[in-house]
């Protein structure tokens, strides 16, 4: 994350929703880091906010994010899926219902298979799916998982996810 949002343009026109599996004792920390070196805001998810352009949201420890139908932010205590809270599939599966073909879902870096069901749903659902070629990855088990799932648009090193989001972005498909 510290490579690919630094990396997104400062008018970037749609919102960001990130799941990382971290300690509870976090306290925010990450999304402080990573405001720091981005041109995009970055903050920690509330409950019940609106999803708005530009803004990075990401799941604050020990919480799922989901995605209500009106696009606002839920927070979950709801059980661990793939032993973590939050998990990235959660919140895969609730954005492809809500954003459909509108959904980019991107996986990184992983130590488990959380994130390739989500991404599967999203390609179900008409949306775009990205992931971090595995050779590139510090922990290749979540990226090869998403591969292996489904079809997967995009598999590109971490320098070049970045790029191709902003690209995205502009309506200029790669």
């Amino acid at each position: 994350m510290r490579e690919v949002l630094p990396a997104l343009a400062p008018d970037f026109p749609m919102p960001v929703l990130i799941v990382q599996h971290m300690s509870r004792l976090s306290e925010g920390i990450l999304s402080r880091l990573l405001d720091e070196v981005s041109q995009v805001r970055v903050k920690e998810a509330e409950d019940k906010e609106s999803a708005v352009p530009g803004v990075v949201y990401i799941a604050p420890a020990n919480y799922h994010l989901l995605v209500e139908e009106d696009g606002s932010l839920a927070l979950s205590l709801e059980e661990r899926v793939n032993f973590a809270r939050p998990a990235v599939d959660v919140l895969f599966e609730a954005a492809a219902d809500v954003y459909g073909p509108r959904l980019i879902g991107v996986v990184l870096t992983g130590a488990n298979d959380d994130g390739s069901r989500g991404l599967k749903k999203i390609k179900e659902r008409g949306g775009l799916t990205i992931v971090q070629d595995p050779a590139t990855a510090e922990a290749d088990a979540m990226p090869r998982a998403a591969i292996a799932a489904s079809r997967v648009d995009y598999i590109l090193p971490l320098a070049e996810i970045g790029p191709l989001l902003n690209s995205l972005a502009d309506g200029r498909r790669i």
